[in-house]
Protein backbone atom coordinates (compact mmCIF):
# COMPACT_ATOMS: atom_id res chain seq x y z
CA UNK A 1 0.00 0.00 0.00
CA UNK A 2 1.59 3.32 -0.79
CA UNK A 3 1.69 5.78 1.66
CA UNK A 4 0.31 8.70 0.07
CA UNK A 5 -2.94 6.56 -0.42
CA UNK A 6 -2.93 5.54 3.21
CA UNK A 7 -2.25 9.20 4.80
CA UNK A 8 -5.33 9.89 1.93
CA UNK A 9 -7.88 7.81 4.05
CA UNK A 10 -6.31 8.13 7.49
CA UNK A 11 -5.91 11.56 8.28
CA UNK A 12 -9.08 12.29 10.45
CA UNK A 13 -8.04 15.58 12.44
CA UNK A 14 -6.69 18.83 11.55
CA UNK A 15 -5.51 20.77 14.68
CA UNK A 16 -6.17 24.50 14.66
CA UNK A 17 -3.18 25.63 16.29
CA UNK A 18 -1.30 29.50 15.77
CA UNK A 19 1.43 29.20 17.89
CA UNK A 20 4.38 31.73 16.87
CA UNK A 21 7.60 30.24 16.24
CA UNK A 22 10.08 31.18 19.13
CA UNK A 23 13.55 30.30 20.25
CA UNK A 24 13.45 28.62 23.95
CA UNK A 25 16.62 28.14 25.64
CA UNK A 26 16.37 24.66 27.01
CA UNK A 27 17.85 23.91 30.44
CA UNK A 28 20.96 21.98 30.22
CA UNK A 29 21.39 22.29 26.92
CA UNK A 30 23.96 23.43 24.62
CA UNK A 31 22.13 24.91 21.95
CA UNK A 32 18.49 26.63 21.29
CA UNK A 33 16.00 24.60 19.78
CA UNK A 34 12.38 26.46 18.38
CA UNK A 35 9.01 25.49 19.69
CA UNK A 36 6.66 24.34 18.42
CA UNK A 37 8.82 21.24 17.38
CA UNK A 38 7.46 18.75 15.09
CA UNK A 39 8.32 15.52 13.05
CA UNK A 40 6.83 13.12 11.47
CA UNK A 41 7.00 9.26 10.95
CA UNK A 42 5.27 6.42 9.30
CA UNK A 43 4.15 3.38 11.07
CA UNK A 44 1.37 0.78 11.49
CA UNK A 45 0.69 2.03 7.95
CA UNK A 46 -0.21 5.44 8.79
CA UNK A 47 1.59 9.01 9.08
CA UNK A 48 2.75 9.94 12.98
CA UNK A 49 3.16 13.24 13.69
CA UNK A 50 4.51 14.43 17.53
CA UNK A 51 4.64 17.94 17.97
CA UNK A 52 6.36 19.28 21.58
CA UNK A 53 5.37 22.85 22.44
CA UNK A 54 6.88 23.10 25.98
CA UNK A 55 9.73 21.13 26.49
CA UNK A 56 11.99 21.28 30.51
CA UNK A 57 13.56 18.16 29.76
CA UNK A 58 17.30 17.54 29.78
CA UNK A 59 18.15 15.86 26.19
CA UNK A 60 17.52 17.80 22.86
CA UNK A 61 13.60 17.42 22.44
CA UNK A 62 14.20 16.49 18.85
CA UNK A 63 15.95 13.46 20.58
CA UNK A 64 12.46 12.82 22.82
CA UNK A 65 9.96 12.61 19.10
CA UNK A 66 12.78 10.06 17.35
CA UNK A 67 12.60 7.60 20.88
CA UNK A 68 8.90 8.30 20.03
CA UNK A 69 8.86 7.36 16.76
CA UNK A 70 11.12 3.89 17.68
CA UNK A 71 8.56 2.84 20.54
CA UNK A 72 6.43 2.99 17.67
CA UNK A 73 8.21 0.48 15.33
CA UNK A 74 9.31 -1.71 18.77
CA UNK A 75 5.01 -2.24 19.28
CA UNK A 76 4.36 -2.90 15.54
CA UNK A 77 6.98 -5.61 15.73
CA UNK A 78 4.74 -6.66 18.18
CA UNK A 79 1.42 -6.03 17.46
CA UNK A 80 1.25 -6.18 13.33
CA UNK A 81 -0.81 -8.68 11.25
CA UNK A 82 1.81 -8.71 8.69
CA UNK A 83 4.96 -9.66 10.05
CA UNK A 84 5.68 -13.31 9.97
CA UNK A 85 7.25 -12.70 13.41
CA UNK A 86 5.24 -10.44 15.46
CA UNK A 87 3.57 -11.89 18.50
CA UNK A 88 0.03 -11.12 16.77
CA UNK A 89 0.99 -13.34 13.96
CA UNK A 90 2.38 -15.72 16.34
CA UNK A 91 -1.07 -16.19 18.44
CA UNK A 92 -2.10 -16.60 14.96
CA UNK A 93 -0.07 -19.42 13.45
CA UNK A 94 -0.05 -20.98 16.43
CA UNK A 95 -3.97 -21.80 16.45
CA UNK A 96 -5.51 -23.58 19.51
CA UNK A 97 -2.20 -24.79 20.72
CA UNK A 98 -1.34 -21.51 21.94
CA UNK A 99 1.45 -19.67 22.53
CA UNK A 100 3.70 -17.27 24.97
CA UNK A 101 3.49 -13.34 24.26
CA UNK A 102 5.32 -10.11 25.87
CA UNK A 103 3.12 -9.02 28.65
CA UNK A 104 2.41 -6.27 26.81
CA UNK A 105 0.50 -8.12 24.18
CA UNK A 106 -1.58 -10.02 26.44
CA UNK A 107 -2.53 -6.74 28.55
CA UNK A 108 -4.11 -5.28 25.33
CA UNK A 109 -5.65 -8.58 24.55
CA UNK A 110 -7.09 -8.69 28.14
CA UNK A 111 -7.99 -4.85 27.75
CA UNK A 112 -9.83 -5.99 24.36
CA UNK A 113 -12.12 -8.93 25.95
CA UNK A 114 -12.74 -5.83 28.68
CA UNK A 115 -14.79 -3.87 25.99
CA UNK A 116 -15.63 -6.66 24.35
CA UNK A 117 -17.79 -8.00 27.63
CA UNK A 118 -18.74 -4.15 27.82
CA UNK A 119 -20.33 -3.78 24.32
CA UNK A 120 -22.04 -7.40 24.68
CA UNK A 121 -19.78 -8.16 21.71
CA UNK A 122 -20.05 -5.40 19.55
CA UNK A 123 -16.15 -4.54 19.76
CA UNK A 124 -13.86 -7.97 19.02
CA UNK A 125 -10.94 -8.37 17.70
CA UNK A 126 -11.06 -11.70 16.49
CA UNK A 127 -12.11 -10.10 13.13
CA UNK A 128 -8.70 -11.31 11.44
CA UNK A 129 -9.87 -13.10 8.59
CA UNK A 130 -13.02 -10.85 7.82
CA UNK A 131 -10.29 -8.33 7.85
CA UNK A 132 -8.05 -9.59 5.68
CA UNK A 133 -10.61 -10.49 3.36
CA UNK A 134 -12.28 -7.49 3.23
CA UNK A 135 -8.65 -5.20 2.61
CA UNK A 136 -10.55 -2.29 1.88
CA UNK A 137 -7.42 -0.19 1.76
CA UNK A 138 -5.79 -2.57 -0.71
CA UNK A 139 -4.65 -1.75 -3.72
CA UNK A 140 -8.07 -3.14 -6.07
CA UNK A 141 -10.75 -4.02 -3.09
CA UNK A 142 -13.81 -5.99 -3.85
CA UNK A 143 -16.55 -7.13 -2.20
CA UNK A 144 -15.52 -10.40 -0.74
CA UNK A 145 -17.55 -13.43 -2.04
CA UNK A 146 -20.84 -13.96 0.75
CA UNK A 147 -20.23 -17.94 1.55
CA UNK A 148 -16.65 -17.13 2.39
CA UNK A 149 -17.98 -14.00 4.39
CA UNK A 150 -20.29 -16.12 6.23
CA UNK A 151 -18.13 -18.93 6.94
CA UNK A 152 -15.78 -16.67 8.44
CA UNK A 153 -18.04 -14.87 10.89
CA UNK A 154 -18.78 -18.49 12.62
CA UNK A 155 -15.25 -18.50 14.14
CA UNK A 156 -15.22 -14.18 15.05
CA UNK A 157 -15.87 -14.37 18.71
CA UNK A 158 -14.04 -12.74 21.81
CA UNK A 159 -15.10 -15.63 23.96
CA UNK A 160 -12.27 -17.67 21.93
CA UNK A 161 -9.99 -16.54 23.39
CA UNK A 162 -8.09 -17.74 26.31
CA UNK A 163 -5.70 -15.64 28.50
CA UNK A 164 -3.14 -17.38 30.81
CA UNK A 165 -0.76 -14.72 32.07
CA UNK A 166 1.58 -14.40 29.09
CA UNK A 167 0.03 -17.51 27.29
CA UNK A 168 -2.69 -16.60 24.53
CA UNK A 169 -4.85 -19.44 23.04
CA UNK A 170 -7.46 -19.66 20.48
CA UNK A 171 -10.10 -21.76 21.18
CA UNK A 172 -10.86 -21.99 18.16
CA UNK A 173 -8.28 -23.16 15.43
CA UNK A 174 -9.76 -20.68 12.08
CA UNK A 175 -9.93 -17.67 14.95
CA UNK A 176 -7.92 -14.79 13.90
CA UNK A 177 -6.53 -11.80 15.74
CA UNK A 178 -6.51 -8.24 14.54
CA UNK A 179 -5.93 -5.50 17.30
CA UNK A 180 -6.35 -2.65 14.97
CA UNK A 181 -9.15 -1.13 16.55
CA UNK A 182 -7.48 -0.41 19.71
CA UNK A 183 -3.59 -0.77 19.44
CA UNK A 184 -2.60 2.74 18.20
CA UNK A 185 -4.66 3.93 20.99
CA UNK A 186 -2.77 1.76 23.42
CA UNK A 187 0.61 3.18 21.86
CA UNK A 188 -0.30 7.08 21.89
CA UNK A 189 -1.11 6.42 25.84
CA UNK A 190 2.68 4.72 26.33
CA UNK A 191 4.34 7.59 24.30
CA UNK A 192 2.70 10.24 25.84
CA UNK A 193 3.35 8.53 29.21
CA UNK A 194 7.55 8.52 27.93
CA UNK A 195 7.10 11.80 27.32
CA UNK A 196 6.19 13.51 30.24
CA UNK A 197 8.74 11.49 31.88
CA UNK A 198 11.14 12.94 29.82
CA UNK A 199 10.23 16.65 30.65
CA UNK A 200 7.67 17.09 27.90
CA UNK A 201 4.67 20.15 29.52
CA UNK A 202 2.89 20.75 26.10
CA UNK A 203 2.70 18.39 23.07
CA UNK A 204 -0.12 16.88 20.60
CA UNK A 205 0.60 12.97 19.80
CA UNK A 206 -1.25 12.43 16.35
CA UNK A 207 -0.99 8.68 15.65
CA UNK A 208 -2.86 8.57 12.23
CA UNK A 209 -6.10 10.56 13.33
CA UNK A 210 -5.67 9.38 16.96
CA UNK A 211 -4.97 12.68 18.75
CA UNK A 212 -3.78 12.82 22.33
CA UNK A 213 -2.47 15.82 23.65
CA UNK A 214 0.00 16.64 26.86
CA UNK A 215 -1.31 19.70 28.89
CA UNK A 216 -2.91 22.85 27.07
CA UNK A 217 -1.22 25.29 24.97
CA UNK A 218 2.07 26.43 26.12
CA UNK A 219 0.46 30.19 26.98
CA UNK A 220 -2.34 27.69 29.57
CA UNK A 221 -5.17 28.02 26.79
CA UNK A 222 -6.11 24.44 25.79
CA UNK A 223 -5.76 23.22 22.27
CA UNK A 224 -8.61 23.35 19.67
CA UNK A 225 -8.61 20.38 17.52
CA UNK A 226 -11.03 20.25 14.77
CA UNK A 227 -13.66 16.93 14.25
CA UNK A 228 -13.24 15.97 10.15
CA UNK A 229 -16.82 16.43 8.38
CA UNK A 230 -17.17 12.83 6.92
CA UNK A 231 -19.29 14.35 4.01
CA UNK A 232 -16.03 16.82 3.03
CA UNK A 233 -14.42 16.41 -0.20
CA UNK A 234 -15.52 12.66 -0.41
CA UNK A 235 -18.20 10.57 -2.41
CA UNK A 236 -20.07 10.23 0.89
CA UNK A 237 -23.23 12.71 0.94
CA UNK A 238 -25.99 13.49 3.96
CA UNK A 239 -29.44 12.45 3.13
CA UNK A 240 -31.05 15.15 4.18
CA UNK A 241 -34.61 14.90 4.37
CA UNK A 242 -36.42 18.66 4.37
CA UNK A 243 -33.45 19.23 7.39
CA UNK A 244 -31.67 22.78 7.20
CA UNK A 245 -29.87 22.53 10.22
CA UNK A 246 -27.31 19.96 8.71
CA UNK A 247 -23.63 20.07 7.62
CA UNK A 248 -22.84 21.06 4.21
CA UNK A 249 -20.76 19.07 1.83
CA UNK A 250 -18.49 22.20 1.54
CA UNK A 251 -18.06 22.75 5.55
CA UNK A 252 -14.39 20.79 6.31
CA UNK A 253 -15.30 20.24 10.18
CA UNK A 254 -17.94 19.80 11.88
CA UNK A 255 -16.76 21.36 14.97
CA UNK A 256 -13.89 22.41 17.01
CA UNK A 257 -13.48 20.98 20.63
CA UNK A 258 -11.26 22.73 23.13
CA UNK A 259 -9.26 20.18 25.20
CA UNK A 260 -6.43 19.94 27.68
CA UNK A 261 -4.76 16.59 28.17
CA UNK A 262 -7.14 14.66 26.41
CA UNK A 263 -7.47 12.08 23.60
CA UNK A 264 -9.90 12.59 21.22
CA UNK A 265 -10.51 10.03 18.56
CA UNK A 266 -12.59 9.02 15.72
CA UNK A 267 -14.04 6.46 13.73
CA UNK A 268 -15.92 6.81 10.44
CA UNK A 269 -17.03 5.51 7.16
CA UNK A 270 -14.97 8.23 5.31
CA UNK A 271 -11.71 7.40 6.89
CA UNK A 272 -11.37 3.82 4.97
CA UNK A 273 -13.51 2.99 2.41
CA UNK A 274 -14.40 2.14 -2.09
CA UNK A 275 -17.24 2.21 -3.89
CA UNK A 276 -18.04 -0.76 -5.81
CA UNK A 277 -21.52 -0.41 -8.15
CA UNK A 278 -22.60 3.16 -6.25
CA UNK A 279 -22.42 1.74 -2.95
CA UNK A 280 -19.68 2.51 0.54
CA UNK A 281 -17.80 0.33 2.01
CA UNK A 282 -16.18 0.95 4.58
CA UNK A 283 -13.72 -0.61 7.17
CA UNK A 284 -15.48 -0.65 10.75
CA UNK A 285 -16.85 -4.66 10.52
CA UNK A 286 -20.30 -5.81 12.16
CA UNK A 287 -19.06 -9.02 13.48
CA UNK A 288 -23.07 -10.54 13.39
CA UNK A 289 -23.07 -10.11 9.23
CA UNK A 290 -19.43 -9.69 8.19
CA UNK A 291 -20.27 -7.02 6.17
CA UNK A 292 -19.39 -2.91 7.11
CA UNK A 293 -21.42 -1.80 9.80
CA UNK A 294 -24.68 -0.33 8.14
CA UNK A 295 -26.61 1.87 10.67
CA UNK A 296 -27.37 5.82 10.57
CA UNK A 297 -24.12 7.09 11.76
CA UNK A 298 -21.40 8.66 9.58
CA UNK A 299 -18.90 9.22 12.61
CA UNK A 300 -18.21 8.64 16.37
CA UNK A 301 -15.28 10.63 18.17
CA UNK A 302 -14.68 10.40 21.76
CA UNK A 303 -12.78 12.57 23.79
CA UNK A 304 -11.64 10.71 27.13
CA UNK A 305 -8.31 10.56 29.02
CA UNK A 306 -6.81 6.98 27.52
CA UNK A 307 -6.45 7.10 23.82
CA UNK A 308 -6.73 3.34 24.30
CA UNK A 309 -10.19 3.94 25.40
CA UNK A 310 -10.99 6.32 23.12
CA UNK A 311 -9.81 3.80 20.39
CA UNK A 312 -11.78 1.12 21.14
CA UNK A 313 -14.88 2.95 22.27
CA UNK A 314 -15.07 5.11 19.09
CA UNK A 315 -15.24 1.65 17.26
CA UNK A 316 -17.94 0.07 19.87
CA UNK A 317 -20.26 2.91 19.51
CA UNK A 318 -19.89 3.43 15.88
CA UNK A 319 -21.13 -0.42 15.81
CA UNK A 320 -23.83 0.00 18.12
CA UNK A 321 -25.25 3.23 16.81
CA UNK A 322 -26.65 6.39 17.87
CA UNK A 323 -29.22 5.40 20.61
CA UNK A 324 -27.10 2.33 22.33
CA UNK A 325 -23.72 3.88 21.44
CA UNK A 326 -24.96 7.28 22.98
CA UNK A 327 -26.37 5.38 26.08
CA UNK A 328 -22.61 3.34 26.40
CA UNK A 329 -21.37 6.76 25.94
CA UNK A 330 -23.62 8.73 28.85
CA UNK A 331 -22.61 6.10 31.34
CA UNK A 332 -18.90 5.96 31.01
CA UNK A 333 -17.40 8.13 33.47
CA UNK A 334 -14.66 11.12 32.02
CA UNK A 335 -15.61 10.17 28.37
CA UNK A 336 -17.57 12.14 26.34
CA UNK A 337 -18.36 11.69 22.83
CA UNK A 338 -19.68 13.76 19.36
CA UNK A 339 -21.85 11.17 16.95
CA UNK A 340 -22.59 12.20 13.41
CA UNK A 341 -25.50 10.72 11.46
CA UNK A 342 -26.27 9.97 7.92
CA UNK A 343 -28.40 12.78 7.78
CA UNK A 344 -26.26 15.32 8.62
CA UNK A 345 -26.59 15.85 12.30
CA UNK A 346 -24.40 16.60 14.81
CA UNK A 347 -25.29 14.56 18.73
CA UNK A 348 -23.50 15.47 21.55
CA UNK A 349 -23.50 13.25 25.04
CA UNK A 350 -24.64 15.22 28.17
CA UNK A 351 -21.19 16.40 29.18
CA UNK A 352 -20.49 18.78 26.55
CA UNK A 353 -21.16 22.22 25.53
CA UNK A 354 -21.51 24.46 23.03
CA UNK A 355 -19.80 28.29 23.42
CA UNK A 356 -21.04 31.16 21.90
CA UNK A 357 -18.24 31.17 19.26
CA UNK A 358 -19.37 27.97 18.50
CA UNK A 359 -16.05 25.52 19.81
CA UNK A 360 -17.00 22.87 21.96
CA UNK A 361 -15.88 22.63 25.71
CA UNK A 362 -16.23 19.31 28.58
CA UNK A 363 -18.70 20.22 31.45
CA UNK A 364 -16.21 19.00 33.98
CA UNK A 365 -18.85 18.10 36.39
CA UNK A 366 -21.27 16.05 34.56
CA UNK A 367 -19.08 14.15 33.01
CA UNK A 368 -16.96 13.19 36.08
CA UNK A 369 -20.52 12.52 37.85
CA UNK A 370 -21.65 9.89 35.46
CA UNK A 371 -22.37 6.02 36.70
Amino acid sequence: MKKDKLKKYLKSFVIFTLVASLSVSISGCSKKEEFPLSLTNFCFDTTITITIYEYAGESEAQDIINECFGLCNHYDKMFSTTKKDSDISKINQSKTKGCKVNHVVSDVIKDSIKYSKKSKGAFDVTIGELSDMWNVTGDNPTVPDDKKIKEAIKHVGYKNIKCEDEKVTLKDGETRLDLGSIVKGFVADKLKSYMISEGVKSGIIDLGGNILTIGGKSDDEPFVIGIKNPFYNNDITPTVNGNEDYIKNNDEYCLKLDVSDKSVVTSGIYERYFKKDDKIYHHILDTSTGYPVDNDLASVTIISNSSEAGDALSTTAFIMGLKDGMNLINKTQKTEAVFVTKDGKIHMSKGLEQTEDGDVIIETTTSSEKE
